[in-house]
């Protein structure tokens, strides 16, 4: 499965993008999921003494794909392609990395 197939199997679920304040929603449900894959490993660190042999990848990934649909489904809100956004960001890192600059900080290096 390529990116933007993803994206349109993603749209099949999302709300219409007339929904009232569907903007918010999205960027407030993309927050909110990436801060559930934090308190995971949170309570990793502090019940489970940092072992790595302990994290539960299958609900991590399931967390990742709720992330995943909320990434997919803003970008196509903001009429964006995950195929481009993931290219460019490709490009960019490849850039940073050539320049030597790529453990730097600043988005613009």
């Amino acid at each position: 499965m390529d990116l933007d197939e993803y994206q349109r199997g993603a749209l099949r679920t999302a709300a219409p993008r007339d929904k009232r304040n569907e903007l918010l929603h999205l960027v407030l449900g993309l927050v909110g999921e990436s801060g559930e894959i934090a308190e995971k490993f949170k309570k990793w660190v502090r019940d489970l003494d940092s072992d790595e042999s302990r994290i539960d990848r299958d609900d991590i990934a399931k967390e990742l794909g709720d992330v995943l649909w909320y990434v997919a489904v803003l970008a196509d809100y903001l009429d964006l392609s995950l195929d481009d956004i993931a290219s460019a960001n490709l490009a960019k890192l490849a850039s940073r990395q050539d320049r030597g600059v790529l453990s730097g900080s600043g988005d613009n290096r």
